[in-house]
């Protein structure tokens, strides 16, 4: 673990929150503890519920049922400008008729912090920010990226033990939204404050986050770390929207050993048994399958699969294909730069080994909801 300062953040304890509109029940019984000082990311598509529940903390949202604790203390019915909470919003909310300074004074000065000390405090917060030279500009002047790295100084200037960013860098192109992503995870061990950040970007949530928080209509699906959540997936929607992946179905059988999947004619297993009436599918990442010319020696497991190849993406450190198996489903597949071409028709054989098929219980809602 990168080195941190000691955390200075709250905890936050959500204990079976609901928020409900009418008939519709935009947060279902949400429980979710977040420790002092960590990164946690609320991942999840557009509906989901990530969002609701950030509001829900920040207190711009009332819940319909349920307990929300910051700091070990009860919050529902407190009004958000009581919660001293930091926020960062996607479109940055600045000031346009003041300047960066003032912008980054303005919580100070609300809470009636002498001149002197606000000064030195948003010198400090714009640095930390690395816009120290950019006090006596006003935000028309900065580009998208300054003026979110002046909302993040605002954020953070009177000591917030939490700070909530919603969708921050959505609206930046990818070479600064990268870049910032590292400032953000740079700031956040130095200050030692409680992140919660919302982002439907999984690369974003994998290269920030402690852990994440995987939503799915109303409700969290699992929470665990990047390696967690990509390695091990609980359901196939984790498997699924937390990285590439090649769902294969078929029909299936258990020898109490080991399962099989037949698909379009074409037997694959993998050493894992499957009990009840589970309807099993296989999960497999595009790493962990290997491409070849039929009837290519392969030493990357006993299992293969023919199919052509439907897409060719060259990615610079290597190629992405997109293969169109006999049943009319599509795997996902990488190589290196070091390995084979291979065009759009072009038949080949897919390999991979049993023991990195990720075998789940099949949920068709899973493949709608990511439509």
């Amino acid at each position: 673990m990168n080195p941190r300062q000691e955390s200075r953040g709250a905890a936050i304890d959500l204990e079976a929150i609901t928020k409900a509109y009418g008939g519709f029940m935009a947060l279902d019984g949400v429980s979710l503890r977040i420790e002092p000082g960590e990164f946690m990311t609320l991942l999840g598509p557009s509906g989901s519920g990530k969002t609701t529940t950030l509001n829900v903390v920040a207190g711009f949202t009332d819940v319909t049922s349920g307990k929300l604790l910051i700091g070990g203390k009860s919050v529902v019915g407190v009004p958000a400008h009581k919660r001293n909470i930091g926020v960062v919003f996607q479109h940055y909310a600045l000031f346009p008729h003041m300047t960066v300074g003032g912008n980054v004074a303005y919580p100070l000065t609300l809470r009636g912090v002498d001149q002197a000390t606000r000064a030195t405090r948003v010198a400090r917060a714009l640095d930390m920010v690395k816009m120290g030279d950019f006090a006596h500009r006003y935000p028309s002047e900065l580009s998208g990226g300054q003026q979110q790295r002046v909302a993040l100084a605002r954020a953070i200037v009177f000591d917030p033990p939490l700070l909530l960013m919603d969708e921050p860098l959505g609206a930046l192109d990818k070479k600064l939204r990268e870049w910032l992503q590292l400032e953000i995870k740079r700031i956040h061990r130095e200050l030692g404050t409680t992140f919660v950040y919302v982002t439907h970007d999984q690369e974003e949530a994998l290269v920030l986050s402690d852990r994440i928080a995987v939503f799915n209509r109303g409700r969290i699906e699992q929470v665990g770390t990047g390696r967690q959540l990509y390695d091990e997936p609980a359901t196939l929607f984790v498997g699924r929207f937390v990285g590439d992946s090649t769902v294969l179905r078929g029909e299936a059988r258990s020898d109490g050993t080991s399962t099989a999947l037949r698909i379009a004619g074409v037997t694959v297993t993998a050493p894992t048994r499957i009990t009840g009436e589970i309807s099993p599918v296989m999960l497999l990442r595009p790493e962990k399958l290997a491409i070849s010319r039929p009837g290519q020696n392969m030493t990357s497991g006993a299992n293969r699969l023919p199919g052509t190849i439907a897409e060719a993406i060259y990615l610079g450190s290597g190629s992405k294909y997109e293969v169109k198996l006999g049943d009319g489903s599509t795997a996902v597949v990488r190589s290196s730069l070091t390995g084979e071409n291979f065009n759009l028709g072009d038949q080949v054989e897919l390999c991979f080994d049993g023991t990195d098929a990720k075998l789940l219980a099949d949920d068709s809602a899973a493949d709608q909801t990511l439509t």
